[in-house]
C-alpha cells in the first residue's frame, strides 16, 4: 500500500465517521448549529485538496493529461457550476467537456490531430 492509498483510506474513513456522526445528531441539532457548519467545512476542504492534488500532481492515467487541459476543464467545471445552479451531473459534464476541448486545442496546435 502506498503513502496515497493509506492518505486515501484514513480520509474516507474521516469523513465515513463525520457523516456518520452528523447522521446521529442530524435529528437533535439544527442546520444551522456550528457543529454543523464545522463537520461540513472540514469535508468541503477534504474534497478541494484531493482535487488541488489531482489536478496539480496527478498519477496514473491523469498524467497524461496536459496541464493547460487540465485546467481549461477546471475552469469549465467552475462555469458549469455557477451556469447550472450547483447541480452535479452537468457541471461534471461541462469539465470533461472543457477538459477534452483544452486537449484537442494542444493536440491541434502539436500537429497529432
Amino acid at each position: 500500500m502506498t503513502e496515497a492509498d493509506l492518505a486515501l483510506g484514513l480520509t474516507v474513513l474521516a469523513m465515513l465517521g463525520l457523516r456518520g456522526t452528523g447522521m446521529l445528531l442530524g435529528g437533535a441539532l439544527r442546520p444551522d448549529h456550528p457543529f454543523i457548519a464545522w463537520a461540513a467545512a472540514v469535508s468541503l476542504a477534504t474534497l478541494a485538496a484531493f482535487v488541488v492534488l489531482a489536478i496539480a500532481t496527478p498519477g496514473g492515467l491523469l498524467a497524461t493529461v496536459p496541464w493547460p487541459a487540465r485546467l481549461a476543464g477546471v475552469a469549465a467545471g467552475v462555469l458549469g457550476w455557477r451556469l447550472f445552479g450547483a447541480r452535479m451531473l452537468p457541471t461534471l459534464l461541462a469539465g470533461l467537456a472543457g477538459l477534452l476541448a483544452g486537449w484537442a486545442v494542444i493536440a491541434a496546435g502539436s500537429g497529432l490531430l
